[in-house]
């Protein structure tokens, strides 16, 4: 189930409010009024807009929202909970077989782990599962890429634009020389437009992008983990091995867990 990942949205806010206080503490309230400026602004997004078109198709594009919001959503996989199913698989085929796993399928929520059960199920040799679910993988993993992508090109393209909206003042200010009233609105877009590169490429595009990324090797590491609970209930081993074997993918305070209850019963005996 996802839930919403509040941290996404409490950090872009808070990087704002740690700028809007650093802004106050120099020039008071007032100086807000000096830090926005639309031309400038729409410069930059206007560029990054136009870039992005530019270097991706429509059918590409159309999903820079869907894939932005997968940011703020957050979809935990309890490993303790994937390690102790698959070794109840593992008992289960061991003591009946593999098809009696067939009634457990519908317990399975999880369609990667389903499909490499119903695999095992039907007879599949152990490298084909493997070929077969770590296809899926690479698939998943180039998706990701492609539409994480277009996050990180407009992290690219926003510090340039912010620098091409530099020249664009620099060169009305200096034509403007004679005029000292047209410097000041001048300097704001040669000034604000790189403020404004800088702050979206670093405090939204490339921290989104780097997010989506983590979520990304997070989904990889569990499958993975599926995979060699699926091999291990596929070649019948031993459930107390296959707990050890896929031990590995648990955090170390999940691993110390049975270690410090063994410990105690000790104690108490």
């Amino acid at each position: 189930m996802r839930r919403f990942d509040a941290l996404t949205p409490a950090g872009v806010i808070a990087g704002i409010i740690l700028i809007a206080a650093a802004i106050v503490w120099n020039s008071g309230t007032e100086g807000f009024s000096f830090f926005f400026h639309l031309p400038s602004l729409l410069i930059v997004l206007g560029g990054v807009i136009a870039a992005l078109t530019v270097t991706f198709p429509i059918t590409e594009l159309k999903r820079i929202f869907t894939v932005t919001l997968q940011a703020f959503k957050h979809q935990p996989a309890d490993m303790k909970e994937i390690v102790s199913l698959f070794i109840k698989l593992s008992e289960i085929a061991r003591r009946e077989g593999l098809l009696s796993l067939e009634r457990e399928l519908e317990k399975i929520s999880d369609p990667f782990m389903k499909k490499g059960v119903y695999l095992a199920i039907d007879g599949v040799e152990s490298d084909t599962i493997t070929d077969i679910l770590q296809a899926e993988i690479q698939s998943l993993e180039e998706r990701h890429k492609r539409n994480r992508r277009m996050i990180e090109k407009a992290g690219d393209y926003a510090p340039a634009w912010g620098m091409l909206g530099t020249l664009i003042g620099l060169v009305l200010m200096l034509q403007e020389l004679n005029d000292p009233a047209a410097i000041g609105p001048n300097m704001a877009i040669a000034l604000l437009t790189t403020f404004y590169g800088v702050l979206l490429a670093n405090l939204l595009f490339n921290p989104i992008a780097s997010k989506l990324a983590q979520k990304t090797e997070r989904e990889i590491f569990v499958k993975q983990a599926m995979i060699d609970g699926v091999i291990g209930v596929h070649h019948g081993q031993n459930p107390r091995v296959l707990e050890e074997q896929l031990s590995v993918y648990l955090s170390e305070n999940d691993r110390l867990i049975p270690q410090v209850k063994e410990e105690k019963s000790d104690g108490q005996a």
